[in-house]
This record gives C-alpha cells, structure tokens and sequence, in this order.
C-alpha cells in the first residue's frame, strides 16, 4: 500500500499538459537537417519512448492508491508525446520510424520480472540515461528543431525522476539502511554499464552534439548520486524544484 500522497504530482503533471497544450508544437513544417548519425539514433530512442505503458499502470493499479496510479498514468502520457515528437521530428528531416530494436526489448522484458519496485529500478536507468541523450542534443545538435524537441523532452525528463524516486524511497524503506545501500549501488553499477552501452551504441550521434563516449557515461554517473541518496532515504524535490534539481 503506497502511504505518500501523490496529489502534487497529479497536479504538476496536469498543469504541464495544460501548459503544453497552450503552446502547441514545434514548427514541424521548417524541416529538420538530420545527419545519418543523428537519424539512427534517434530512431533507436523513438522506439524506447514508445509504448503503452500497460504493465507500469497495472502494477501501479495493485499498489492500491488511485492518487498514485493517476499519476503514473499522466507519467506513461507524457511518454507517449515523447515518441510522438520523435516521429514527427524524423519525418521532418525525411526519415521513418523503426518497427522495434533489440535493446527496447530486452530492456522492456528485464522490467515485467518482477513487481512495481523492481519495474521503477529498472525504468529509472533509462530515464537518467535520458537525461544525458537529451541534454547532449539540446545543447549540442545542429539542427534547431533537434534542439527545441530535446528540450522539450529532457524538461519533462527531468520531472519524471523525482517522481519515481518518491515512489522508490518509500519501497525501499521497509528494507535496512545497509540493504537499501546495497539496492542503489547496485543500481549505479547497472546504470553505469547501461551508459556504457548508449555511448557506444549512440557514440557517432554524440560525438556529432560535442560529447565523447567518456564524457558521456561520466556525467551519467555523476547525475545519479542525488537520486541514490534520495532512493535510501534523502530529500526529493517537490514536483515545482524538480526541473531545476534535475
């Protein structure tokens, strides 16, 4: 049974589509100039933000508070526009989606294991290792509307993890200090050979927005020692401090 309320959750989340919804979308119509890199790469992401998010929401469903469930449903929406955003920013540089890659499914298959917990542990890694992609697009990518879609999608990422870190901190908590040390260090150490693998996946589109692979993977692991500490028991940002934490 979850006992932290999520109503501020549900309320930033609504207020971000209200927000999104006033701004409307990027100019999909200026085009995008997307090298081969970029374009490869942002097809293997398109098909990670991609999905229905049914087994997240049944699981948040059995943990028996509607507030949180809702939530979570709001969270799985915002996924969803990600791919959304992605499509259309691939169609504008003239390129298509992919049916699916090796990586999403392996990744979707090690979440359904087991329960709510170990599903948020496992979401968790792709959403710093998000933080990274998109940031590094942001900042570094060629093209404007890669830029204004990364942006987008890196502020609603970096709300999204002090989300699941709440709902974390409050799994873990019926767990000793020493054992909830020992879940996040874990949780680093799958973290770090996850970067890993996008930098060397991804390297070429990375190395396109100014980041080598070593840099990468770097400032991954940095990123996540404040979501560690807050997963055992540390602060989280309230929902209104969450980009600004992230």
């Amino acid at each position: 049974m979850i006992k932290t309320g999520y109503g501020a959750w549900v309320r930033a989340f609504e207020s971000e589509r209200e927000r999104r919804a006033a701004v409307g979308d990027p100019d999909w119509g200026r085009g995008a100039r997307l090298p081969d890199e970029l374009v490869r790469s942002i097809q293997k992401f398109q098909v990670g933000e991609d999905g229905d998010g049914s087994a997240l929401r049944g699981k948040a469903d059995l943990a028996g508070d509607p507030v949180y469930s809702e939530a979570v449903r709001l969270f799985v929406a915002e996924e969803q526009n990600h791919a959304r955003m992605l499509r259309l920013l691939l169609e504008a540089g003239g390129a298509g989606t992919l049916e699916g890659h090796w990586s999403d499914a392996a990744f979707v298959r090690v979440r359904r294991l087991l329960g709510l917990r170990v599903e948020l542990l496992v979401l968790m890694i792709a959403e710093v290792v998000a933080l990274g992609y998109y940031g590094a697009l942001r900042d570094g990518a060629g093209d404007a509307l890669v830029r204004e879609v990364a942006g987008r999608i890196l502020a609603d990422e970096e709300r999204h993890v002090p989300f699941h870190c709440l709902r974390l901190q409050e799994g873990l908590a019926v767990l000793p200090r020493p054992a909830r040390r020992a879940v996040t260090a874990g949780w680093r150490g799958l973290l770090a050979c996850a970067a890993t693998l996008v930098a060397v996946d991804h390297g070429p589109a990375l190395r396109a927005c100014g980041v080598g692979r070593g840099a990468f993977v770097a400032r991954t692991l940095r990123s996540s020692a404040w979501m560690a500490r807050a997963m055992s028991g540390g602060p989280v940002p309230a929902p209104a401090e969450a980009g600004a934490r992230a």
